[in-house]
């Protein structure tokens, strides 16, 4: 039986729009870092952390996600191949001569 994970595209957004987000700060700090007084390069600072922060903990998120997922693929996958003995063993072999004739052929 495949366990399937739902997908966290709220979560891959909100990466996408983090990363974003801190490439405009930095441009932007970058920019106009040398007019900056002491308080709002305090600030700028802070918002520019703040936010490559949220985009890390979007990151550990995702990859968490993957994480998951590919462990319930090899779990359905070792599970299929315990209930399916002698169909993996053909699918292995045919996928071998298959490949086999691609590099013959070259």
């Amino acid at each position: 039986m495949i366990q399937k994970i739902p997908t966290q595209t709220g979560t891959r957004d909100q990466l996408v729009n983090d990363l974003k987000t801190v490439i405009s700060d930095a441009e932007a700090w970058l920019r106009n870092g040398g007019q900056l007084t002491g308080d709002e390069l305090k600030a700028a600072k802070a918002k520019f952390e703040q936010t490559l922060s949220s985009a890390k903990t979007s990151l550990v998120d995702i990859e968490e996600t993957v994480v998951e997922r590919a462990k319930a693929t090899a779990k359905a996958t070792d599970e299929y191949v315990a209930e399916n003995p002698w169909k993996s063993v053909g699918l292995g072999a045919a996928i071998g001569i298959v490949i086999g004739m691609l590099i013959a052929r070259k």
